[in-house]
């Protein structure tokens, strides 16, 4: 009898412990819903849900809400669990890294290009990263994917599919002309001497690309990476100084040389081989051709009068050489905001935003920039836009106040308004291209860029 006591009262003692652990279990993970619930909210509130570019679709009907996908993700509230369901939080400030894709154990997750109400402006590639113009490749940020791990990637898969499907036997000053010595442009290089192929790399700025335009102290937010002939490179964060040494040692080690400040002004096919002019008139003669260029190798202009003073840059290079100046940062994304906070530690800094707030920059950058702002170290002008660059100062109008103009004192002008796609270029060569509005770019069960 005691026993059987015993039991009931074990049992029972069991049967109170699970309804208690599953109890406070259900009710932490519903105060975790709410709170990404509200992150939702605010970032429906704030115009950061909407993506602008690659960002992960989720298919809820298979998710199984392991925050797999959460842990995974690089930067801070992209994706969030509700009710149990992976969903989508600040979804403009993803940067498309794809660990989300990979790290989900149900694939659940498609990473998308565009959005129903906004395109963006993509060449038509195939499976392989050829172009539509047969021998003409495109790997990288070009193709809407142009995070380091991924264009690295990219640019050895482009390079191995070219020497499989192409006749390597006509007539030509290279087998290979490789435009673009960012991350993709320069794994394609490495494939091609690891294959033994004649190939040329042009850079129309210099070694690292887009990379190299970053300011010098910015971090750089990456993950391991097969370097063809050069190995396995992990990084979780780095300097983009100590991945341009990693890049240049690969490059030395294998005794190759980048032609820099080369601009490719046209590409087009002469009988069997493609005829690429570049800025001062040579012509260089090639079997095939890889487009490893960034999305914004050209920088927006402003359009404005004195824009082509001296005194006005587009990218930020050294700013601990730049001391005692009256500055102006133009622009509203992370790298006007980077800029301006780099600038902000040994200048005066002002920030002109054409819009009536930063609705598109990291979580970090937000905070850093409010804290400046806070503390007086940067005046931000909202609704406002440049409408004059003189000697001594810059003309702002403000789009709030029936379009006033107002004078504020400047020494230099650092212009971050994007860059254009270059569509010319592409159209010469003959390479469609195309709105996607919110096409798979990578999806499970074909596990490449389509």
């Amino acid at each position: 009898m005691e026993t059987l006591i015993e039991q009931i009262l074990i049992y029972g003692f069991t049967a109170i412990l699970i309804v208690a652990v599953v109890f406070f279990y259900l009710r932490s993970e519903s105060r975790k819903s709410e709170k990404v619930k509200e992150k939702i909210e605010k970032a429906r509130e704030e115009g950061l849900h909407e993506p602008v570019s690659l960002h992960p679709v989720i298919d809820t009907n298979s998710c199984i809400g392991t925050g797999a996908c959460v842990a995974a993700c690089p930067e801070k509230d992209i994706i969030g669990i509700v009710d149990g369901k992976a969903r989508t939080i600040n979804t403009s400030r993803c940067i498309g890294h794809g660990a989300c894709f990979h790290a989900c154990p149900t694939q659940a997750i498609t990473l998308v290009i565009g959005t129903e109400k906004r395109g963006i402006d993509l060449p038509h590639i195939h499976q392989t990263f050829q172009t539509n113009v047969p021998g003409i490749y495109i790997a990288g940020e070009l193709g809407g994917m142009g995070l380091i791990k991924n264009a690295v990637e990219q640019g050895k898969q482009a390079v191995t599919n070219f020497a499989k499907e192409h006749n390597l036997k006509v007539d030509a000053q290279y087998d290979l002309v490789i435009v673009g010595a960012g991350p993709a442009g320069i794994s394609a290089t490495l494939t091609a001497k690891k294959l033994g192929l004649n190939f040329l790399t042009l850079e129309q700025d210099s070694l690292g690309g887009t990379v190299f335009t970053y300011p010098r102290a910015k971090v750089i937010m990456t993950s391991a990476m097969e370097l063809p002939l050069y190995g396995k490179v992990k990084l979780n964060e780095t300097s983009k100084s100590r991945l341009l040494e990693i890049w240049n040692d690969a490059l030395s080690k294998n005794e190759i040389t980048i032609r820099e400040n080369c601009r490719v002004e046209n590409i087009s096919k002469q009988g069997n081989v493609f005829e690429i002019e570049v800025q001062n008139g040579e012509k260089i003669t090639s079997k095939g051709v890889i487009l490893a260029l960034g999305r914004r190798g050209t920088p927006r202009k402003l359009g404005v009068p004195g824009e082509v003073s001296e005194k006005v840059a587009y990218r930020l290079l050294e700013p601990e050489n730049i001391l005692g100046k009256e500055i102006l940062v133009v622009g509203g994304g992370d790298s006007a905001i980077e800029s301006a906070i780099l600038l902000a530690e040994n200048n005066t800094v002002s920030l002109s935003y054409r819009s009536d707030k930063f609705s598109r920059i990291k979580p970090m950058n937000q905070q850093n920039i409010d804290k400046y702002i806070k503390d007086g170290k940067i005046a931000v002008f909202f609704n406002t836009n440049v409408v004059e660059i003189a000697e001594k100062y810059v003309n702002l109008q403000d789009s709030t106040s029936n379009n006033d103009t107002f004078r504020i004192p400047n020494d230099l002008v650092f212009i971050f308004a994007g860059g254009e796609l270059p569509v010319e270029l592409l159209k010469k060569a003959g390479i469609q291209v195309e709105k996607k509005f919110g096409e798979a770019v990578l999806k499970h069960n074909k596990k490449s860029w389509i």
